[in-house]
């Protein structure tokens, strides 16, 4: 095969540019967000369907901060409650994440491959944290988020276009219910910390 003097350095720069890390700079929510709005729009379907898409897309991101903060709160967490609430989401998010995962190839829809900034932003702040601080912020952050996740689940249970996404709302928004009891729970503990 004969490169030209020309183009080799050019594949070269294109090549090392993909492998910056000025390249990785993207959000990854909003490029999946960017991807499913341009196959929606190019198939000229419905603006439920776009509300389903970005149901899954948030649900996506929101668990894989989920797992994240649950694997720092292992680390990072000085109450044995605030521990093992960290363990149980890490592992209850990995497995939706999973199913969520496989019913977005399924139909066709690009999810996040990694944090958002607004969930990389959280991640930052509560990674700056020790001590009580960060058991109390952290599971501050866990009732916001599950009561969020809550409201976003039961709605879409009622209210997705796609009856499968529909079903996956309706399977998980009991177990995000009880992941929201569970970090009232613990934040009732860590609440009185000094």
């Amino acid at each position: 095969m004969f490169y030209s003097p020309r183009i080799l350095p050019l594949s070269l720069l294109l090549l090392l540019g993909a492998c910056s890390p000025d390249a990785g700079q993207k959000d990854p929510v909003a490029e999946a967000q960017f991807q499913n709005e341009k196959r929606i729009g190019n198939e000229n379907v419905t603006e439920k369907q776009e509300r389903d898409a970005e149901f899954m897309v948030n649900a996506a991101s929101d668990g894989l901060l989920e797992v994240e903060l649950g694997k720092l709160a292992q680390q990072k967490a000085t109450t044995p409650a605030v521990k093992n609430f960290g363990q149980h989401m890490a592992e209850q998010h990995a497995e939706a994440n999973s199913a969520l995962k496989a019913l977005a190839e399924q139909k066709g829809l690009v999810l996040p491959g990694g944090l958002g900034n607004e969930q990389q932003e959280t991640y930052r702040e509560l990674s700056g944290l020790t001590g009580s601080a960060f058991d109390k912020q952290y599971m501050a952050a866990m009732v916001a988020d599950h009561k969020k996740d809550v409201d976003a689940f039961e709605d879409m249970s009622e209210d997705a276009y796609d009856g499968d996404i529909r079903g996956f709302a309706a399977k998980y928004a009991p177990v995000l219910k009880q992941h929201l009891e569970m970090a009232e729970q613990v934040n009732d503990q860590v609440e009185e910390l000094p």
